[in-house]
């Protein structure tokens, strides 16, 4: 059909329209519930989350990056089945042994290395790394220049910072936030937020 709609009308869903542009869309628009946005990319915003209803026969791609709202924006998707698609930059670096799920997006200048899964509705985000035999669940976002090693397992809804790094072999749980910069030299096994060189829980007080 080659038709998109784009539900995000944001930073990240103008970087989204310029890869679609790329995989060969024609038709593109946004929806939005901030009813004061009208243009995104110089693409036009045609209405809200309530119109989707209107777009039974386009593609779609979740371009909100807090990872419940994308779940949960995917998952209706989902459920009324709706062609949801994956768009990968053509500059991205991705091995012939790589499975990318539904509604995933990858980013110019990221590299994935072979036999690793990268789950459905996640970002790998520009620069960013994943290497070989990992596992990134789903409605994660491995954010720009983040590198994460190889043999490792990151749990859904994970949000891997700037520039942080995972070093190989570890785990890192469910619903966990690595700060910008951080570097994870150990298993994550509860869901938090963590800073640092080396990278620790932060506390609240």
């Amino acid at each position: 059909m080659n038709r998109l709609v784009i539900i995000g009308a944001s930073g990240h869903g103008k970087v989204i329209a310029d890869i679609a542009v790329k995989c060969g869309y024609k038709d593109i628009v946004f929806l939005d519930d901030n009813e004061n946005v009208k243009e995104c990319a110089g693409f036009l915003v045609k209405g809200t989350t309530a119109d989707i209803k209107e777009y039974q026969k386009w593609d779609f791609i979740v371009a909100i990056g807090d990872a419940v709202v994308r779940e949960n924006i995917y998952k209706n998707l989902e459920k009324h089945s709706y062609k949801i698609v994956s768009l990968i930059h053509p500059d991205a670096v991705i091995s012939r042994r790589v499975n990318i799920g539904k509604g995933t997006v990858v980013m110019a200048g990221a590299v994935i290395n072979s036999d690793t899964t990268i789950g459905k509705g996640c970002i790998v985000n520009t620069g960013a790394s994943v290497d070989h035999d990992g596992v990134v669940e789903d409605f994660v976002h491995i954010s720009v220049g983040a590198h994460v090693a190889g043999t490792v397992h990151i749990g859904l809804r994970t949000w891997i910072g700037a520039g942080a790094i995972i070093l190989n072999n570890l785990n890192v749980c469910t619903d966990c936030m690595v700060g910008a910069g951080a570097v994870v030299i150990k298993n994550l096994d509860q869901p938090g937020t963590y800073i640092g060189v080396p990278a620790k829980q932060l506390v609240k007080e």
